[in-house]
């Protein structure tokens, strides 16, 4: 299936039925805009302990461990199947809760903020607030690490050099999704993403999660705030229970990939 969450889109792989075995080498494929499909990310669902286990790959073959925009959308197609509102969903990153909040919006609980810096993880103890990078930018982990600078103008900002710095940074052991982002009100922000292993992309849920944090953290807005990202807008709520991401979903086609594609890779 090829779905999308503001233009954050998915290739997603249902193999609840029967097993399907996914390299880094068949991402890689699948991931070509070219000569594949084209994802910024891979998703398999597959049975789990709660009501499906979900993996997540990048373009580059690297997996991790959440993807926001793409739960939501299996977790829609999910609810769809089963008419039902709620959902228990597991991934590498925890246990997920998602639920269908009316008017076709879908919400996940990405679970509690990572703010320790061996959690983030950064490469050596540090505060999480105030890297010592240029900028100091505010470091949070949502299963995987985000690298948050706060600017006057996001739409200035050259990502394409500045997003590609800043993921192989030595201070990100295991990269980092870069995130550049302007404070428009208390609860409103602009945000601009460049994800690790993928470039950059039109939304990004966990970053999505990542600023909302980062943010009330620097006394910059509420814990609530509507983020408008290249794609479209997203909602975020950091509560007790956890970072809530709200917003659309779309489920654009049912394909095959074929015998010779497969064939091709060896």
């Amino acid at each position: 299936m090829k779905m999308h969450g503001l233009g954050n889109d998915f290739v997603v792989l249902d193999g609840r039925a029967r097993k399907i075995n996914v390299s880094a080498a068949f991402a890689i494929a699948v991931g070509n805009r070219r000569t594949g499909i084209g994802f910024d990310q891979l998703a398999l669902i597959e049975n789990g302990a709660g009501d499906a286990h979900l993996t997540f790959w990048n373009t580059d073959g690297s997996t991790s461990a959440a993807c926001g925009n793409a739960t939501r959308c299996i977790a829609r197609y999910l609810m769809d199947e089963t008419g039902r509102d709620a959902l228990h969903l597991t991934t590498a990153r925890g246990d997920l809760y998602a639920r269908d909040v009316g008017n076709g919006l879908t919400s996940v609980n990405m679970g509690h903020p990572q703010l320790d810096w061996h959690e983030v993880p950064l490469a050596h103890e540090m505060d999480t607030l105030a890297l010592p990078i240029d900028g100091a930018p505010v470091a949070t982990g949502m299963g995987n690490p985000h690298c948050t600078f706060f600017v006057e103008d996001a739409e200035a900002v050259d990502l394409d050099t500045f997003g590609p710095l800043h993921e192989h940074h030595p201070l990100f052991p295991e990269r980092t999704n870069v995130q550049v982002v302007s404070v428009i009100a208390p609860d409103h922000l602009r945000m601009r993403v460049w994800e690790r292993g993928v470039g950059m992309t039109l939304a990004s849920g966990s970053s999505s999660c990542a600023v909302c944090v980062a943010s009330n953290r620097r006394d910059l807005t509420g814990k609530s705030v509507r983020i408008d990202l290249d794609g479209g807008t997203i909602h975020v709520d950091w509560r007790d229970d956890g970072v809530w991401m709200t917003g659309p979903t779309a489920h654009v086609c049912d394909g095959v990939i074929t015998g010779d594609f497969l064939k091709a890779l060896g």
